[in-house]
């Protein structure tokens, strides 16, 4: 099969979300341990380092334009499959009980990418675009202050939680999903990766949710 017609078949789309989505799982690990710097609550002294790192070392500039690719890929590849899903079906199934067959968050994937979606238009503008601004004209930018500055406000706040409890739905059925669409899918091991899945989806929730409640309650200074 081409790669053209692997990129445009069932199959071919179901595989590039699943490892774009394991991709964009291993930056959130970097991500979210990055901002668990803050919690050292030395003023941000720690975290300023990590975040200054990572705006500035080459290595992580070139991994960060494949971050963008995939994630594009992920979401060109989500609505792809909805309306293709759509289109093949255009007379919806009549469900008395879809809770019988799958979790509310599984049937509720585009709504959670959406949301997500928008989150992360927010964050971007937040934080990722002031840092850009400060790496161009070479500047330093206290990464801390500006957390520290957005989650005053309390709709910035209420805007991140709904955004990380997006998330963790997301996660908790997109990572073993991801696992499953790649074959990896066994009596043995899947037990394992539904657990870890969902250990994952919880922890990465929580920490991301501790962060702008605690700079907002004033917690971390």
């Amino acid at each position: 099969m081409s790669n053209e017609k692997f990129s445009k078949s069932s199959i071919g789309k179901k595989i590039i979300m699943g490892l774009t989505g394991l991709f964009l799982i291993s930056f959130l690990v970097i991500h979210v341990t990055i901002n668990t710097m803050i919690f050292a609550n030395d003023g941000g002294v720690l975290f300023n380092q990590a975040a200054g790192f990572m705006a500035h070392n080459p290595i992580i500039r070139v991994v960060e334009i494949g971050l963008f690719i995939g994630l594009l890929a992920h979401v060109f590849m989500a609505l792809k499959l909805t309306l293709d899903n759509n289109k093949a079906r255009p007379v919806k199934y009549a469900v008395t009980k879809g809770s019988a067959n799958s979790k509310w968050y599984s049937r509720s994937m585009g709504i959670l990418g959406s949301l997500l979606l928008i989150f992360l238009v927010v964050h971007l503008a937040n934080f990722w675009l002031p840092t850009k601004v400060a790496v161009f004209s070479h500047t330093e930018h206290d990464t801390f202050a500006n957390m520290r500055e957005v989650f005053k406000e309390w709709y910035f706040v209420a805007i991140y939680m709904l955004g990380v409890i997006a998330l963790g739905y997301h996660l908790l059925h997109g990572f073993q999903s991801a696992f499953q669409t790649l074959g990896l899918n066994h009596k043995k091991y899947t037990p394992m990766i539904k657990f870890i899945g969902a250990a994952f989806s919880v922890i990465v929730t929580i920490l991301f949710a501790a962060m702008p409640i605690t700079m907002h309650l004033g917690i971390i200074k």
